[in-house]
């Protein structure tokens, strides 16, 4: 997972559409990257987050990982969030792309988190562990892993790897009938790559 460009989680759906969200400051101002990004590090502080989250999106970053400032929107507004509660153990991730938007983006995973962490509060702590077992499993492969491609690799090379996979799971090639699950599992990777390189319809 980076922090730019996007690391989307393979198995979490994307928006097809954006929408204006009210996510606003004290002051009634619209939130800023700055803000929401404050506010998601503090609701992960909240949640007993160690070392330092990652906040991935398509946003352009200095050399000390902040996003420069008066940079234009990206076409791609999705944010990531990737972190930890225990050193050691496999990230937790939550990801929203539903607002046109980076930082009202990062302010939904903030009021988000922060409503999970009140259903901890409130005796609901398996639930939360179970949400949070799911969000992990979903973390724990990207759609480069599923297609078999590097960071490096190409959109063509990328729909070359689909291509093959898709005639190596057809019944009258594997000889199976039950390669449903896995042909839904690398298309859904594929829909990543695409919108990841911006080829998505």
């Amino acid at each position: 997972m980076t922090a730019t460009p996007l690391s989307w989680p393979t198995g979490w759906k994307r928006a097809t559409t954006y929408r204006s969200a009210r996510f606003r400051t004290g002051s009634s101002f619209a939130v800023t990257i700055a803000e929401g990004t404050r506010r998601v590090n503090l609701a992960l502080d909240r949640l007993g987050c160690v070392g330092t989250p990652i906040i991935s999106s398509n946003l352009s970053l200095k050399s000390n990982g902040l996003p420069y400032s008066n940079q234009t929107e990206p076409k791609d507004a999705g944010v990531a969030v990737y972190w930890q509660t225990h050193e050691g153990e496999t990230h937790k991730v939550m990801a929203i792309d539903q607002y046109d938007r980076i930082a009202d983006n990062l302010a939904a995973i903030a009021a988000t988190l922060e409503s999970m962490r009140l259903i901890e509060r409130h005796g609901g702590a398996q639930i939360l562990n179970r949400a949070f077992t799911g969000f992990q499993a979903l973390a724990d492969f990207s759609w480069r892993t599923v297609l078999g491609v590097s960071e490096t690799d190409t959109y063509q090379t990328a729909q070359q790897r689909f291509r093959q996979l898709a005639r190596q799971l057809h019944p009258d090639v594997s000889g199976r009938a039950d390669t449903e699950q896995e042909m839904a599992q690398i298309s859904e990777a594929w829909a990543a790559a695409q919108k990841f390189y911006g080829q998505s319809r």
